[in-house]
């Protein structure tokens, strides 16, 4: 039997070893925390469940969804049947609320025109310019070596787009996305998310969130479907370096111990790699620090009452950016909580968390008069300092793909070039992938994994 050894128990480690696991291999997941989910778990306070931030997924996230159902918690997540997000603008400006929705029946990129021409967040002059720039990006190829050469942003104003249109509306996604703003953000990122998402499929975009706690939904599922099929999974068990021999490969733990393997899958981030394969292993492997990372923070605030009936809006001209209703996950039966979700937030890294507090509930007991009487009766702040890629110009032509110099040793991750950003699609899109690799390195013959239909 093909042993494999997993390194990393995020999405991308998880999605790898289950896979392989299915396929009927050993395998051995090897991961430093004690516990399973990577960027996606979740904590306890106060009697309340937590996630260490939002994250939310895509109708067209096919391969997630797939991983979600492989795992039986497809039931435990709500996707929208139709794109519909409230946006809501700040800073004292007219407009108050428009919807950002998509109408049945048309055809994608129409679906989007109605409810546009009534969006008064942007001017009518820039509104009518959108749709040349819409058309314009449909024929942008995110893989083009040219794309990853420029900014979101300049292709953006080159296409005609004015300021407000930026701030209003391409970086209402831009943002949550790339997790960088259209300024900085890399053209081939952007392209590939408005592309997928908005322009090709008029359902592609249907926005889904978690029920449950994150940590309950992917790495508890996860142990408990590894386990069923025979897999070993090794918690605190920190890797030092995968070595070379002869027809496989020695992983060799901080501990001093050794496991033998016949192929080693590191599900690791970006900047860890190089620290644990031979030198000329990976593509570029000496710049993979370049990619650098940008960070999430996420402020959740628990109201005394009910202050919003919207599961999820956005915000412009604010400090604030997307809010969800976090309160059926976080297993509370009083009040409301609701999770603010600050993207690009390098800013707020360094501020103290008092701070952003207040300045949360502030700007949402303005934005909803019902919580403007409303008591706070908790407020949590999480901070992912390293919570995706950067992913700017001259990031895609870093990013590598599964395979190495080393036959027998593969890459996973959302930072590995998936064509996607650094989401949790990309995550499971790497795992699966790097599983086949490694697999077919091994002599096991293996099927394309069957993604549910968008």
């Amino acid at each position: 039997m093909t042993r494999v050894a997993v390194v990393g128990g995020g999405l991308a480690g998880l999605a790898a070893a289950l896979s392989c696991a299915d396929a009927g291999a050993d395998v051995v997941l090897l991961e430093s925390r004690p516990r399973l989910g990577g960027a996606t778990w979740s904590f306890t306070r106060q009697g309340r469940s937590y996630d260490n931030g939002q994250h939310v997924f895509l109708r067209c996230c096919t391969a997630y969804r797939s991983f979600l159902d492989r795992l039986g918690v497809d039931g435990h997540v709500h996707l929208q049947p139709r794109l519909d997000i409230p946006v809501l603008a700040g800073g004292g400006r007219e407009g108050g609320r428009c919807r950002l929705r998509r109408t049945p029946g048309l055809p994608a990129p129409l679906h989007l025109a109605p409810s546009l021409a009534r969006y008064r967040h942007v001017p009518l002059g820039q509104r009518v310019r959108m749709l040349p720039a819409v058309l314009a990006l449909r024929s942008v190829d995110p893989r083009a070596a040219a794309a990853d050469e420029e900014t979101f942003g300049h292709w953006l104003a080159a296409h005609g787009q004015g300021e407000r249109a930026v701030t209003a509306l391409w970086d209402l996604i831009t943002l949550p996305t790339v997790n960088l703003p259209a300024a900085e953000a890399s053209l081939a990122m952007a392209a590939k998310v408005f592309r997928t998402g908005l322009l090709e499929r008029s359902d592609a975009a249907d926005l889904g969130w978690s029920d449950v706690p994150l940590g309950e939904l992917h790495g508890d599922a996860a142990a408990r479907a590894l386990s069923d099929l025979g897999a070993e999974v090794r918690l605190r068990h920190a890797v030092a370096a995968v070595a070379p021999k002869a027809n496989g490969i020695t992983v060799h733990l901080a501990s001093g111990k050794a496991i033998d393997a016949d192929v080693v899958i590191l599900a690791v981030p970006h900047d860890a790699v190089a620290a644990l394969v031979p030198p000329g292993t990976v593509a570029h492997q000496d710049d993979l620090v370049d990619l650098g990372t940008s960070p999430i923070v996420n402020v959740s605030v628990v109201f005394d009452r009910t202050v919003t009936d919207d599961a999820v809006f956005a915000v412009i001209d604010s400090p604030l950016q997307w809010v969800f209703d976090h309160t059926g996950a976080s297993g509370t039966d009083r009040g409301q909580v609701l999770v603010v979700s600050l993207s690009a937030a390098t800013a707020e890294l360094g501020r103290p968390s008092a701070e952003l507090v207040s300045e949360a509930v502030g700007e949402l007991r303005r934005l909803l008069p019902p919580a403007a009487h409303a008591e706070v009766v908790d407020a949590v702040v999480s901070r992912q300092r390293a919570a995706t890629l950067r992913a700017a110009p001259r990031s895609g032509r870093l990013r590598p793909g599964p395979a190495t110099s080393h036959p027998r040793i593969f890459l996973a991750g959302a930072w590995t070039d998936t064509g996607w950003p650094a989401t949790m699609e990309g995550a499971v899109r790497s795992g699966t992938t790097a599983a086949a690799g490694a697999l077919g390195a091994a002599g096991v013959s293996v099927r394309a994994p069957e993604e549910v239909s968008a």
